[in-house]
């Protein structure tokens, strides 16, 4: 049964003293009330159990809308590196240089850095199932973009907007699971939402390989069939989808009652506590870059996971030509060499399996830095995996060797970016959504950069030696997780940010 309660209004003398005091005074109702009330705000509050709060969603229609979100995750992710797959018919089909084609690869990372600092915001203002509906929508379509190009140029731009659009699938993802599932329930989602944002990046190659190579076909192909199912999908999401963001959900219902009744004190909180969209923008673009440039943290988990997102695309890049020029695959073959990646986060899931048993156990004294166990090891096996990457790249070394190789790396890389998504929430408590953004922004940064001068390096320094460089500097960053197990506590009981160990325990 509904229930009201409310406090006397006070006099007030300025209009925001007036929305103060009409704060203070509101009236608290579990659902829709049964009367009315003649002072204050009838705030609009889900009652216990309430179905049309998100966190009481059924378990089938929460893993319904989790499945929907990775599944955008992976489509995003598959999109990255099935492109590289078209190179040999775009170059000869519009007539470009195998530089101009990569900048595509860097244009899609570039519009996955930038386009999160924005719409988050939206997010927050209009809930979270028409960003996908719009993303998705406009994530289809530059795929015909794509295929339909005439040039080079139309195709890079195709793909800016391609990762501005597809950005949504990973960006927001982890907001969505956040909004229907508990904290302890949330390990099996995002485990599998890491899964399908690197892992999605071997499997989708398998297939683009032998497409480019059928002459019925070819890379403008890769673009239609990825169409194909991004519009399926883009179908879909009104029909299995519902809007997961609580605060959206409790404005809609205030609407919808003061349109029924005529009574404009029906309102949820957060019409009253929002800030403008512009503000929302404004903060949403500046704090990320603030923590990145001023929190330790932050600055070196960001580094550190941008640095191994880099080396992802720099694998995207250069398996292509390793192992055509060295061990003579067909393209087709090279695609198959991708589900390198796949295996490597399936030992990552391994390793993060054991790594939350370790976080359960060491969490009470250790605080967030019981996030950082298995992130420890896999720094070394990360610069591991990279010096067997280098120094394999002979034509008298079998190719098995290289694909340990990958695999050791995906393995590391998969560990680092859990570890370091894991850690920053946990450290930076209502900050952590900035913090986030901030290691993101670093990570696509990094993407962007590295296929860039990928081909120039290894020309001028050959395979083994520009690797064998590409490991040195995974080594020299591998301490960041020790350094930060050791004096982590005393960086975020320095930082304006951070939460203390005696917050968290509290």
């Amino acid at each position: 049964m509904c229930t009201t309660a409310t406090t006397p209004p006070s006099p007030t003398s300025s209009r925001e003293t007036k929305r103060r005091r009409t704060r203070e005074r509101s009236t608290y109702v579990a659902c829709i009330p049964a009367r009315h009330v003649p002072h204050g705000v009838v705030q609009v509050e889900f009652e216990q159990d309430d179905p049309r709060d998100p966190k009481n969603f059924t378990t089938r229609r929460k893993w319904t809308i989790a499945g929907c979100a990775i599944f955008f995750t992976a489509l995003a992710s598959a999109n990255g590196s099935t492109y590289n797959l078209g190179f040999p018919g775009m170059v000869a089909d519009l007539n470009c240089t195998p530089f101009q084609a990569t900048i595509g690869l860097s244009m899609y990372t570039l519009g996955f850095a930038v386009t999160p600092l924005v719409t988050a915001s939206f997010s927050e203002e209009f809930g979270r199932k028409p960003l996908y509906v719009v993303s998705a929508v406009g994530f289809a379509l530059m795929h015909i973009m794509a295929a339909l190009a005439k040039n080079i140029h139309t195709v890079q731009i195709a793909r800016f907007f391609s990762g501005a659009f597809g950005s949504t699938g990973s960006t927001m993802v982890g907001g969505s699971i956040a909004d229907i599932f508990a904290p302890h329930e949330r390990g099996l989602p995002m485990t599998i939402f890491s899964v399908a944002a690197i892992g999605s990046t071997g499997l989708g190659p398998v297939a683009a390989g032998w497409i480019e190579m059928n002459r019925h076909l070819g890379w403008r192909w890769i673009q239609w069939i990825h169409f194909i199912v991004a519009a399926v999908f883009a179908a879909a999401i009104p029909l299995l989808m519902t809007e997961t963001r609580a605060a959206v959900v409790l404005t809609r219902v205030a609407k919808r009652m003061r349109a029924r009744t005529g009574d404009h004190r029906y309102r949820a909180r957060v019409e009253d506590e929002r800030a403008s969209l512009r503000s929302l923008v404004w903060v949403s673009c500046t704090r990320p870059v603030y923590l990145l440039l001023t929190e330790p943290v932050v600055a070196s988990f960001s580094m550190w996971v941008g640095f191994a997102w880099g080396m992802l695309y720099v694998l995207i890049e250069s398996i292509g030509p390793i192992f055509k020029n060295i061990h003579h695959f067909n393209n087709g073959e090279v695609g198959v060499v991708f589900v390198t990646f796949f295996i490597g986060c399936m030992l990552g899931c391994v390793a993060q399996y054991y790594q939350e048993k370790l976080y359960q156990k060491n969490q009470p004294v250790r605080g967030p830095e019981a996030r950082l166990y298995m992130a420890m090891p896999a720094g070394i096996v990360f610069a591991a995996g990279l010096f067997i990457y280098a120094w394999c790249s002979f034509a008298d070394v079998h190719w098995i060797s290289l694909c340990i190789g990958i695999v050791l790396v995906e393995c590391g890389s998969f560990t680092i970016y859990l570890a370091v998504f894991t850690y920053l929430a946990d450290c930076y408590g209502t900050f952590a959504s900035s913090a986030l953004a901030g290691q993101s922004l670093s990570r696509n940064v990094f993407a962007m950069a590295f296929p860039l001068f990928t081909t120039q390096m290894y020309a001028a320094l050959t395979y083994h030696w520009a690797n064998t460089i590409f490991g040195i500097l995974a080594l020299v960053m591998s301490p960041v997780p020790f350094l930060l197990f050791w004096k982590g506590p005393a960086l975020r009981a320095r930082s304006r940010f951070a939460v203390s160990n005696a917050e968290k325990r509290s």
